[in-house]
């Protein structure tokens, strides 16, 4: 242990403001400055402020969705390497990302900072992500730990996982990208996990990350979700950030006085923040540099590697540069290139598709363009509109260039629905009633509604793809490029045919009823259609398998996998090869098959290459909740090789054994019943989760007044005070946000109705202890005299001089 006093170790568990720690020169630990920055770095101009929209300019790559949609680790890890040279060169220690958090249902807000709705592609690409920006000497925050599936509430939100799912889809979504990736830190989360806020979770932070996986770097939380300091630091929560002024330090004190904590976590948290700052030491040499020309032109290579197409019908695409082409709405010149929240990447420079597509066929062929829409509203205009329509009918072809707007993606908030804006949807049925071949290129941060898609040739999905994006989209629409992504998540038809969207996200808990069966995993066991499945993907070449070998392991339980494939087409092209696994024994219900490896290959026409891919034993397990460990269970498997989880191309049988002395799982009949061979249209009831669970559900309603908590939402409580606080941190918002930023706004509103007491230390930069937040609950509650008394001694304590409180409680 280094030398240093209890008051210095215990400075260093908290930040010195919002976006920096506290530095020792004395002992030659310095300041480390953290930042966001999923797909391209967003630092903050001032360091006292949040600043959503104000950051000094960096690459902004496509977003996490996008990546994902690559499936490709390597260009992923090069992605993040070009963000941790841009971080190093504006002395950032530490980066705040990847996201690699489940899309269990696709209206959280934040699906665009996430890779997938699967574990496997989802922590692979994260662990790339998480080499790729270490390699040049700047931290990953691996981030949010742990179930952080929805915006809505998320402050608050009581997450309840049966221990399957949690192990088998919500946790394995982080294991491998802590156990390849080995990243220097990882984020709490703000919600509670079954009860208990997943920054103040022993089992989570110790015994689950770093027993289990072999974490070694620092635990720090979100902003803000370090509630009850010593709690979070009793159960592994290293780093409490922001901080103000060393405001909460009194409170370890007094924890360790008491007794509720022992001065060697201290020492142990301290010297984890040490060992960052070492570990992070070439992030902050002088003179480091980056090439902004090269890495947008990197950009542009992820961009184009992220275009899904969709649907291609009578090779409309690529486009033929000749004739008339219709370029139709404002995306096209006023791109959609990023999420909204605390991701706001301020770019070098921004490609639109219009300009691209005149520089590349504007020599040879006649372009228009018709904006059809206002970038902001979502109300159709009928003038925009019939310029769209008279475009659309002079044209040999139309591309429609739609999405989602400002707000409908964003940290903070979950969508409503799954449609787009109805101006949008306008558009579209216009220039169709125009002409019959038309394109439609979406901008959007997750799946959408088309119910257009059949009349509609080609679709393509082009996600919201950063500043290189639209001449990107160009290139791949002229054929300059292939469409190199496959989805990373299913698009439903309907919203209402997603398991998810008739169980309750709220008021107190996330009941997460549909167990395993997130995805793929749902619509492919209860064999409902899809509008395009997960791993789809169209290349303007097509694909032969041939071959395929299946070897069992030496130890009989695992495999390799071979497969020849071929480009049979005329063009080069990507294909991303899938390896899908079914159980045909189990003796507890599993999903129908399981994503377990996958290949992405680059081939020129007739080129053919065997694809291997390994399955260990780890493929073929499931989580025992008798044993709380990983189990195969010996028997048949069948394994699936496709380019989607619905376009399988080849099969296999292989027997597995099973591990010594595994006993069959006898699972209750209410379980069996429930989550076995789902029916078209399967609803995961109450009493079955009961019965998976092992305990009953509490009463999910909003907290009654005089049982409020320090997890109840302002906008909840029944409480003049709670409005009137409303009130006047709405009017603060809006003088922070100003009014130039309308999503940012939008943002702060939402986090305001959503605020809980248990955030207004963070909220008011240190003016509310804890003290007067217990007061001022009293106060809510109806308790006028002990939350007076409690109250007023809570801003009594305002007053006081922090270095004295810090000293007196320091006599131990």
């Amino acid at each position: 242990m280094f030398e240093a006093t209890l008051e210095e170790r215990v400075r260093l568990l908290s930040g010195r403001d919002i976006w920096s720690t506290w530095p020792i020169p004395r002992l030659g630990i310095p300041s480390l400055f953290l930042t966001d920055g999923p797909y391209g770095l967003r630092k903050a101009i001032a360091s006292d402020s949040v600043n959503l929209g104000k950051a000094v300019p960096a690459t902004c790559f496509p977003v996490s969705a996008a990546l994902g949609a690559t499936w490709n680790p390597e260009l992923v890890a090069r992605v993040a390497a070009a963000i941790g040279r841009e971080a190093a060169a504006n002395g950032v220690s530490v980066v705040l990302g990847p996201g690699t958090n489940i899309k269990r249902t696709p209206l959280c807000g934040r699906n665009f900072e996430y890779f997938s709705e699967d574990p496997l592609l989802s922590s692979r690409l994260a662990a790339a992500w998480i080499s790729g920006i270490q390699s040049e000497g700047v931290g990953a925050s691996l981030k949010h730990f742990a179930a952080n599936n929805q915006e809505t509430r998320r402050m608050s939100i009581d997450a309840i996982v049966d221990e399957r799912a949690l192990r088998e889809i919500y946790l394995a979504s982080f294991e491998e990208a802590v156990t390849a990736g080995r990243p220097w830190t990882v984020m709490g989360a703000y919600n509670r996990l079954n009860g208990t806020h997943c920054c103040e979770q022993r089992q989570l932070l110790t015994d689950v990350l770093r027993g289990e996986w072999g974490f070694d770097g620092v635990v720090l939380s979100d902003w803000g979700g370090a509630g009850d300091r010593a709690a979070a630091t009793d159960a592994g929560c290293d780093l409490e950030m922001p901080g103000y002024d060393g405001l909460s330090d009194p409170l370890l004190l007094k924890a360790i006085r008491s007794g509720q904590l022992t001065q060697a976590k201290v020492e142990t948290s301290a010297a984890r923040i040490r060992t960052l700052a070492a570990r992070t030491a070439r992030a902050r040499e002088e003179g480091r540099t980056y090439g902004i020309d090269d890495h947008h032109q990197l950009a542009r290579r992820a961009a184009e590697e992220s275009v899904v197409l969709l649907k291609n019908e009578g090779g409309l695409l690529p486009l033929q540069a000749t004739g008339q082409i219709a370029v139709i709405g404002a995306f096209a010149k006023e791109p959609r290139f990023k999420g909204g929240g605390s991701s706001q990447v301020t770019p070098h420079r921004l490609d639109d598709a219009w300009t691209e597509l005149e520089r590349i066929a504007g020599t040879s062929c006649s372009l228009s363009y018709a904006a059809g829409y206002r970038l902001a509203s979502e109300a159709p205009d009928a003038e925009l509109l019939a310029e769209a329509r008279e475009a659309a009918r002079a044209a040999d072809v139309v591309v429609a260039f739609v999405g989602l707007t400002d707000g409908c993606d964003s940290e903070g908030s979950d969508r409503e629905h799954l449609r787009l804006p109805a101006a949008h949807e306008a558009l579209i049925a216009t220039v169709l009633e125009a002409s019959p071949r038309v394109v439609v290129v979406l901008a959007n941060g997750g799946p959408v509604e088309m119910p257009w898609a059949a009349r509609v040739p080609a679709i393509v999905e082009g996600y919201l793809a950063g500043q290189a994006g639209g001449s990107a989209m160009a290139r791949v629409l002229l054929g300059r490029a292939d469409p190199g992504g496959r989805l990373a998540e299913s698009f439903p038809i309907r919203w209402e045919e997603n398991p998810v969207h008739e169980l309750p996200l709220g008021p107190r808990f996330s009941e997460y009823r549909e167990s395993v069966y997130v995805g793929y995993r749902y619509y492919d066991s209860a064999k409902t259609e899809v509008l395009f499945p997960f791993g789809h993907g169209l290349s303007y070449t097509t694909f032969a398998y041939d071959d395929l070998e299946v070897r069992t392991a030496d130890d009989g339980q695992g495999a390799s996998v071979a497969v020849q494939v071929t480009n049979t087409g005329s063009r080069p092209g990507w294909e991303v090869v899938q390896v899908y696994l079914h159980d045909r024994e189990s003796s507890l219900f599993r999903p129908a098959q399981e994503l377990r490896g996958f290949a992405k290959v680059w081939l020129q026409p007739g080129e053919s290459r065997q694809v291997q891919i390994d399955l260990g034993r780890r493929a073929f397990a499931f989580w025992d909740i008798r044993a709380h460990a990983w189990a195969v269970e010996g028997g048949a498997f069948e394994i699936r090789i496709g380019a989607s989880s619905r376009d399988i191309r080849a099969t296999a049988a292989i027997e597995v054994q099973g591990d010594p002395g595994f006993v069959p799982v006898a699972e209750s009949p209410a379980v069996a019943a429930a989550y076995r061979d789902l029916p078209l249209g399967r609803r995961f009831e109450r009493r079955p989760f009961e019965a998976l669970l092992g305990r009953p559900l509490e009463e999910n309603a909003p907290d009654a007044k005089g049982l409020y908590t320090a997890n109840t939402p302002l906008g909840d409580m029944d409480s003049w005070l709670a409005r009137t606080l409303l009130r006047v941190a709405a009017v603060v918002a809006r003088g922070v946000v100003g009014r130039d930023d309308p999503a940012a706004a939008a943002l702060a509103q939402e986090a305001i109705q959503q605020m809980t007491p248990r955030m207004f230390r963070m909220a008011t930069k240190g003016a509310v202890s804890d003290q007067l937040r217990d007061g001022l609950l009293l106060l809510f509650n109806g308790r006028s005299g002990p939350g007076l008394q409690k109250t007023i001694r809570g801003l009594f304590d305002l007053r006081r001089p922090r270095s004295d409180e810090a000293q007196a409680d320091n006599r131990l």
